[in-house]
């Protein structure tokens, strides 16, 4: 199977120019996508890149004065961006109350599926930015010490850091596009690698491991031994509830120099939470290593606020990067011959692992229990996860799409 990813590489600038020449390359293209943009919004939404080609190729070479191929990558950019937002769209449906009851009597809601009609204005690229094509627009040269970058002046050539990326520079990753960022003061290349990697076999499998993420636990995993470990996320609640507080003294200052502070922190914080991810997705894949089936819940169109935190505490309970967590899994376990699934997220939290009965009241969220009247008792963030491995379980076994169905307690 073939892994991608991509690394991001800071670059070491020597001559302020360089800098400069950076920022103009990137301010015409962030214009030059918001203009492309503009046109796909009041044109039926034309995501076909090699159609706006057509179109617009030479009014946008004459208005933003770009070369050739930085044209060509701006009509893929903006479509990629349209074609993002409209799976995100599809994810996330709108459902309306039809005033109607099932046969228990609950609600029947209606389904609205949103597509890019949906959106009251274009999409707009707000941070200046450039996508740069392998051996077109960037290069490596030197033996591997330098990037030869290209701009609206000509090319830049300037070094970078290799501290912790020296793996993707052995030669065994290919390289392909890279977008050209700037972060606070310094210059960055975001490049995508990738490289042929051996499939795991399900035939191989060492181990199955449920994982529940959640947010009093961030991270709780249960697997084929009976073995469960929690990782507590009190620590992270109280310093999100620390930035909630920063951020909210700033913006009753609200000043130019309040707004940039905020900007800022909010920065640090996603490089915070991400530095989290990472040391939880890596310990697992450390501790599991090979031949191992990690399975997570599909967890699209869920929110914690479904256990009615309070509104004070709704931010930090929210909003953790659950999604991004699953992507670190996912290449990390990759890399060594693992596997991540994802399964279906229904009654894993009201199912007893024991005796199969799925009921909503056996669990206690106050206390964190779940007590089965079959007489069975667990932390119910074990109990997700023991759900899940069992899914898992079904997975190995065969079963394409495992999901358990509800079913009459046993009498």
């Amino acid at each position: 199977m073939e892994l991608n990813l991509t690394i991001k590489v800071k670059l070491k600038l020597s001559n302020p120019k360089d800098a400069l020449a950076f920022q103009e390359v990137c301010e015409r293209y962030r214009q030059a996508c918001n203009y492309v943009s503009d046109y796909v919004f009041n044109h039926n939404f034309e995501l076909n890149s090699v159609r706006l080609n057509e179109v617009l190729y030479h009014d946008v070479r004459q208005r933003f004065h770009l070369k050739s191929q930085l044209t060509q990558s701006i009509f893929r950019t903006v479509a990629a961006r349209y074609k993002t937002v409209q799976t995100q769209l599809r994810r996330n449906s709108n459902k309306y109350d039809s005033s109607k009851k099932d046969e228990d009597g609950k609600p029947v809601y209606i389904t609205v599926q949103k597509d890019l009609n949906w959106l009251w204005h274009p999409i707009q690229f707000s941070q200046p930015q450039a996508d740069l094509v392998r051996n077109r627009d960037w290069s490596i040269v030197d033996n591997g010490k330098t990037f030869s970058i290209n701009t609206l002046k000509g090319r830049v050539k300037c070094g970078f850091f290799l501290k912790g990326f020296e793996e993707y520079f052995d030669g065994t990753w290919a390289f392909g596009l890279a977008k050209l960022v700037k972060s606070d003061k310094h210059w960055f290349l975001h490049i995508s690698v990738k490289k042929e990697v051996s499939e795991m076999e399900l035939t191989d499998i060492k181990h199955v491991v449920g994982i529940d993420r959640g947010l009093r636990q961030l991270v709780t995993t249960y697997d084929e031994k009976d073995k469960t470990t929690f990782y507590n996320g009190n620590a992270v609640l109280k310093k999100r509830g620390h930035y909630k507080e920063l951020r909210r003294s700033l913006q009753a200052r609200n000043t130019r120099n309040s707004k940039r502070r905020i900007r800022k922190m909010e920065r640090r914080e996603n490089r915070w939470m991400a530095d989290v991810n990472h040391c939880l997705s890596k310990t697992l894949v450390s501790l599991y290593g090979s031949d191992t089936v990690f399975v997570l819940e599909d967890l699209i169109g869920v929110r914690f606020v479904t256990e009615q935190v309070a509104k004070s505490q709704r931010y930090e309970q929210v909003s953790w990067a659950f999604f991004q967590f699953g992507q670190m899994l996912t290449y990390k376990a990759n890399k060594v011959g693992s596997m991540v699934v994802e399964v279906s997220a229904a009654y894993t939290s009201q199912r007893c692992p024991k005796c199969g009965t799925i009921k909503k009241s056996n669990r206690d969220k106050h206390h964190h229990e779940y007590h089965c009247p079959c007489g069975y008792r667990s932390n119910d963030d074990r109990v997700g996860a023991m759900n899940i491995q069992q899914l898992g379980t079904q997975y190995v076994s065969g079963v394409a799409h495992p999901k358990f169905e509800k079913q009459q307690a046993n009498s």
